[in-house]
């Protein structure tokens, strides 16, 4: 798909992610077609549930220049604009670098060959290093910017080192490339010589992994405040979720009074059959006044959006975007047809009994014009599929074969299991995309994700809803 991406992002989550322009309209549509044996449903997975648990969004002002080289330097001296200024640019470049840093990390540990692996990874460090002496460049002299400059600087500098660590001990190994290595060595030991001279860290916190994580963790915060856009949640339909129980209780409670009346006029005096009869009554009214308003409920809230997100700008409080969400379980004849379509090009022996999970998402962008350098704002949904495999067979299975001498052996294999899901986006013109993409999936790790060839062209079904 052109105008969006759906990567993995940890061992159990993948990420969509797509741009929104000033004024812009989109809507996203994700099927998931979860197998029966999965266990996944309405009385075991609820929506609200895996929506609070397992989806997270995440919006921020975007560039296209996401990789090191392309990096622009937003970056102004203390001598220019006020602190709010500074803050802002600083913030703006360095959360660019993260960015751009983590997609290159990503890209280089995917080469296997050490020919591949090591002048890209000499590639980064150099780069890294130029963007790291423009930013300490303009050390603030000012007592009132110095700590942000320190924050920043601290941070990246820990994530620097972080990131070529990491890169270092997923890497091939090979001792023709131990220069190479030992440049890498070299600015990671660099990069931690330089915050303990600057004392960016006490040492009691160096000595504990979790407070010195969990320092990181605040700073990298700091860092995004005025970049990443604040998120306010607002659940939908509480007004009218309370008028159906109020509605379903009043009811209930008119048929029971009529039933107590009944009984106690059918009774001359209070007697233990009385008591009994009413107990019984009571306790059928519990019993199924629940039942009663969760299915009236989930007949009422079909279709309806769920959940709304309003994104405002740190700095000045101003909405940028909302967002409107909805997810609910959904039957086969609810699906589009360009949906079902692309389900059903599924080959044979794939078309397994299975419960579809609908998420829906629709984004206004309320802006003419964003921070002056950014044309659009990117948005980025997070589906962790933890939930989905808590039901799964644990344990391994085992293949035998039979060799050429009749000797018998044996092979552990691992259950594997495959989620289907389309992906539909719509643009402000109406226009569509839909792909199919095949995950597999095991207990502990997403093992593939496949974008399926689309076969359908779909702009015959642009009107329909």
């Amino acid at each position: 798909m052109n105008n969006l991406t759906l990567t993995q992002d940890e061992n159990l989550s993948i990420k969509v992610s797509y741009q929104l322009l000033p004024t812009d309209h989109k809507r996203l549509d994700l099927y998931f077609s979860l197998p029966i044996e999965m266990g996944i449903g309405p009385q075991t997975l609820t929506e609200e549930h895996y929506f609070h648990s397992s989806i997270e969004n995440h919006s921020a002002y975007y560039s296209d220049q996401m990789h090191l080289p392309l990096v622009r330097s937003r970056f102004i001296s203390q001598k220019k604009g006020q602190i709010r200024d500074y803050r802002l640019n600083l913030n703006l470049f360095s959360y660019q670098i993260l960015i751009a840093l983590d997609n290159d990390i990503k890209q280089t540990i995917k080469l296997k060959e050490s020919e591949e692996f090591y002048p890209q990874a000499i590639v980064l460090a150099e780069q890294i290093i130029s963007l790291l002496k423009k930013l300490r460049r303009y050390t603030p002299p000012d007592k009132k910017l110095r700590p942000f400059f320190e924050n920043a600087d601290n941070y990246l500098s820990w994530q620097v080192e972080q990131s070529f660590l990491k890169l270092l001990s997923r890497g091939p190994k090979s001792s023709d490339f131990s220069a190479e290595r030992n440049f890498l060595i070299t600015l990671c030991r660099s990069e931690n010589e330089y915050r303990q001279s600057n004392q960016y860290n006490s040492q009691i916190t160096l000595d504990d992994p979790n407070r010195i994580t969990n320092k990181m963790r605040l700073l990298q915060r700091l860092i995004e405040y005025g970049v990443v856009l604040q998120k306010d949640v607002k659940s939908l339909n509480r007004n009218l979720k309370r008028v159906v129980r109020g509605t379903v209780t009043a009811v209930i409670m008119a048929f029971v009074m009529v039933l107590v009346l009944n009984a106690r006029a059918n009774f001359a005096e209070v007697t233990i059959a009385l008591v009994a009869m009413l107990g019984v009554i009571y306790g059928l009214r519990e019993i199924f006044k629940d039942d009663i308003t969760r299915v009236i409920w989930r007949k009422i809230q079909k279709g309806l959006p769920k959940w709304k997100h309003i994104y405002t700008n740190s700095f000045n409080k101003v909405t940028i975007a909302n967002q409107t969400i909805w997810l609910e379980y959904i039957r086969d004849k609810d699906l589009p047809k360009v949906v079902d379509k692309l389900f059903q090009t599924r080959r044979h022996q794939n078309k397994q009994a299975a419960r579809l999970l609908h998420f829906r998402s629709d984004t206004k962008v309320n802006v003419k014009s964003f921070m002056p350098g950014y044309d659009e704002i990117q948005q980025r949904i997070y589906f962790n599929l933890t939930p989905f495999i808590r039901f799964l067979k644990k344990g391994e299975g085992r293949l035998y074969s039979l060799e050429s001498n009749n000797k018998v052996t044996k092979q552990a294999v691992e259950r594997r299991y495959q989620i289907n899901l389309v992906v539909m986006y719509t643009d402000r013109q109406h226009r569509r995309q839909a792909q199919r993409f095949k995950i597999t999936i095991n207990r502990s790790t997403i093992i593939n994700i496949e974008a399926m060839e689309n076969n359908e062209d779909i702009d015959e079904y642009i009107d329909e809803d």
